[in-house]
């Protein structure tokens, strides 16, 4: 009997694993092809916090020198910590492939709670996780497609979406890094029309929620390491991003980015 409940708690899992994967169209590892062109751009954006409260600021920076992209964001918070990404790419060929980065959290002291080199190319992650004595090595071989999205790149995945979406979703690779460093799909799904207030404006939107691209009996761990977010887009010639709501940096305090 152990043995055919086994088979058969086998064969649901297949199952699951079969229609999802069926449910991403797109497989998650191939690049997103570019529809709008990449540039230098640099800017400030509030974070709020429950209440309306300003709890903090993102900081962000873009360059592109021929095919390579470069971005930075730092989101400063009030208390001294901070969330760092920073992401290169290549944008030739109209499409958005991913190179390598680093991801760093900071708490109020200033001091790392993670920070990880990501190559991509080379399918690794290293750097440490943890603070003082407490502090560990990390240096892991993963398997990272071209299609690894994570920071700054994730808006160009939005950004793009109407250009690559199949059955209305567009599904593609991150890194979580903490509490330790996970490798995971995430799925990105159009809501439909959306209105925001923004200074006093009622501004006409499109929402899109990201959230991982996995059942929740297969990894359950993922799902609540990862609550869902939504982009709330601007539509124009090209897309611009309204507003953002969600989890901080894959932790479960909610903030909101204006």
């Amino acid at each position: 009997m152990r043995g055919a409940s086994g088979r058969i708690l086998f064969g649901m899992l297949a199952a699951l694993a079969l229609l999802e994967g069926r449910a991403r169209g797109r497989a998650a590892g191939e690049p997103i092809r570019l529809v709008w062109q990449e540039g230098d751009v640099g800017g400030t954006t509030t974070i709020l916090g429950p209440g309306e409260r300003v709890v903090g600021v993102v900081e962000f920076r873009q360059v592109r020198r021929g095919a390579r992209l470069w971005s930075r964001r730092v989101a400063r918070f009030a208390d001294g910590s901070s969330d760092e990404d920073e992401v290169e790419a290549l944008v030739g060929d109209e499409r958005l492939e991913a190179i390598g980065g680093r991801s760093v959290i900071r708490d109020r002291d200033g001091e790392p709670l993670v920070d990880l080199a990501i190559d991509v190319r080379a399918g690794r992650i290293s750097g440490t996780v943890g603070r003082d004595g407490d502090r560990e090595p990390v240096d892991t071989a993963v398997t990272l497609p071209p299609a690894t999205y994570w920071g700054p790149l994730v808006f160009l995945a939005v950004k793009n979406f109407a250009a690559n979406a199949e059955d209305g979703r567009l599904v593609f690779r991150t890194v979580a890094p903490t509490p330790t460093p996970r490798v995971f799909d995430l799925a990105l799904t159009d809501e439909g029309a959306a209105s925001i207030s923004r200074a006093g404006l009622t501004l006409e939107v499109r929402r899109y929620v990201l959230a991982p691209s996995v059942h929740p009996v297969l990894d359950p761990v993922i799902r609540r390491l990862v609550p869902e977010a939504a982009f709330f887009v601007l539509p124009g010639e090209p897309p611009a991003l309204a507003g953002f709501a969600g989890p901080r940096n894959y932790t479960r305090r909610p903030i909101r980015i204006q």
